[in-house]
């Protein structure tokens, strides 16, 4: 809950700027629609994969990230450095954590995967050894771990894919904070403005030269057995994923669509 957060100015000098893309990409082109405008905000400095090894931290606060849904902690050394790291549900102000890879099975900790016990709850976890966390980020997703069998360990995803990571990678434990926020209503328009999202129209609603659902007299359907996009292509619940893709060989069950 946001109550939990602590009343403080984020760290200065873990702050950057972020310029506002609305949706372009590097050639000026719209890439993803209804993008603009919104507050302005400074980027968060995140210590991904918690460079610290095997040195213990003090959590001193706990503070809202306008660029991600989960929350951060604020985690200040025995050195006095100070960084923020991705906070786990339930990670109490004033607690300490470790990144080591063999720390104590304790939410916040960060350890090696051939260390963590089959069923731990992790989160934050490594693809690569020492690349830092790249899966299992965002607010209230958390992986199980199913079995460790040789070089790799088998994790079961949020989406229930289970697929095999090097026992070399590191996770976190514990599920990533404010899992409340798929609950959470912005209300009104103004309040989804500042966030950065520009009013959407739906297709149903459009002409059949603008959208492949557009037209007919009335509330009609789209006529369509499934839906599109504004260009044609299938939409909502097609597969994307390219499967020549290297990492198709370390996944033992695809998530059901």
């Amino acid at each position: 809950m946001k109550t939990q957060l602590t009343k403080k100015k984020p760290e200065k000098h873990l702050l950057r700027p972020l310029k506002s893309k609305a949706g372009r990409n590097f050639s000026g082109r719209i890439t993803v629609r209804h993008r603009g405008s919104g507050v302005k905000k400074m980027y968060r400095v995140v210590d991904f994969g918690q460079e610290k090894i095997d040195v213990a931290g003090k959590v001193v606060a706990l503070e809202y990230d306008p660029n991600r849904t989960a929350y951060l902690a604020l985690v200040e050394y025995a050195d006095g450095s100070k960084r923020y790291v991705l906070a786990p549900d339930n990670l109490p102000v004033g607690g300490e954590m470790i990144c080591a890879a063999d720390a104590a099975i304790k939410i916040g900790n960060r350890a090696a995967l051939k260390n963590i016990p089959v069923g731990t709850e992790i989160c934050n976890i490594e693809l690569v050894p020492g690349k830092g966390g790249q899966m299992v980020r965002s607010a209230g997703a958390v992986a199980k771990v199913m079995a460790n069998e040789g070089k790799f360990v088998q994790l079961q995803m949020p989406s229930k894919e289970i697929r095999k990571v090097p026992v070399e990678c590191f996770a976190t434990i514990g599920k990533i904070s404010h899992p409340e926020y798929r609950f959470e209503n912005y209300e009104t328009a103004g309040a989804m403005r500042r966030k950065g999202w520009r009013p959407t129209v739906r297709g149903s609603v459009m002409n059949p030269c603008d959208h492949p659902h557009g037209g007919g007299e009335g509330r009609t359907g789209i006529g369509l057995r499934h839906p599109k996009t504004p260009w044609g292509k299938p939409a909502m619940g097609v597969r994307t994923r390219n499967r020549r893709k290297w990492t198709a060989k370390l996944i033992l069950k695809r998530r059901a669509k």
